[in-house]
């Protein structure tokens, strides 16, 4: 925890409650806070439901399409690494 501390305070992301064990965020601390936080819930998690398996394929889903030729590949190259051993 420490090692990450140091590294948000250097990075002039917190700064430290002077005479305690607290530390609290910088203005643009919390500017960078609030955008994962945005970007997180508008942009990684829409995309990720829509990779979700369990969900009936779409064919006209272009993410969806390009991550299960992204899994065949695997598979296939898995396949090849076994038959090749």
């Amino acid at each position: 925890m420490t090692y990450d501390l140091r590294r948000l305070r250097l990075k002039r992301l917190i700064q430290r409650v002077p005479k305690s064990h607290r530390y609290v965020f910088t203005p643009a601390g919390r500017r960078v806070a609030l955008f994962f936080s945005k970007s997180y819930t508008r942009l990684v998690r829409p995309v990720l439901d829509r990779l979700e398996p369990d969900l009936p394929d779409d064919a006209s889903d272009s993410l969806r399409q390009a991550w299960e030729a992204c899994e065949r590949a695997f598979e296939n190259a898995i396949n090849e690494a076994r038959i090749a051993a």
